[in-house]
C-alpha cells in the first residue's frame, strides 16, 4: 500500500487530496476516510490503495498513520506556568463573587478583564 501526507482536505465539500510519498497527487474522497476521521489535517501520514477514477487515481480505504502534531499543543506553556496563572484566575473569580454577593455586577472593565483571562485558561487548556 503506497504512504503519503494530506495535502488539504475541505471536509464541507467532502474531498481533498494525498501527496504520496513518490509525490503522486492522489484523489481522497470522503468515503474513503476511516469512520472516525471526519477532517484530517494537512500533514496527517496515511496509507491507502489506489484505483482508477473518472478523473484520474482516486484513494481507497485510507488508514491513518500519524496524526498531524499540533501546534497549539507545541506552544502550550508549561504545568507550572498554567499553575500562577490559574491562581490569578482564581483570585479575579473570588473578586467577582465578592462583587456579586452585594448584589451588583463587577465594573464593565474589570467584567471584560475577567472574561479575557477565562479564554486564555480555557484555550490553553484544551490546547
Amino acid at each position: 500500500m503506497p504512504t503519503g501526507k494530506i495535502k488539504f482536505f475541505d471536509a464541507d465539500r467532502g474531498f481533498g487530496f494525498i501527496t504520496g510519498d513518490d509525490g503522486t497527487q492522489v484523489f481522497l474522497h470522503a468515503s474513503a476516510l476511516p469512520q472516525d476521521v471526519t477532517n484530517p489535517r494537512p500533514g496527517t501520514r496515511v496509507d491507502y490503495g489506489v484505483a482508477d477514477g473518472r478523473k484520474g487515481p482516486q484513494a481507497l480505504s485510507v488508514s491513518v498513520l500519524d496524526p498531524a502534531p499540533s501546534v497549539s499543543r507545541a506552544k502550550r506553556r508549561s504545568a507550572e506556568d498554567m499553575t500562577v496563572v490559574v491562581e490569578d484566575l482564581l483570585k479575579l473569580l473570588d473578586r467577582a463573587s465578592g462583587t456579586l454577593r452585594k448584589g451588583r455586577y463587577p465594573d464593565r472593565e474589570f467584567a471584560e478583564r475577567l472574561a479575557r483571562a477565562m479564554r486564555i485558561v480555557a484555550d490553553e487548556l484544551e490546547a
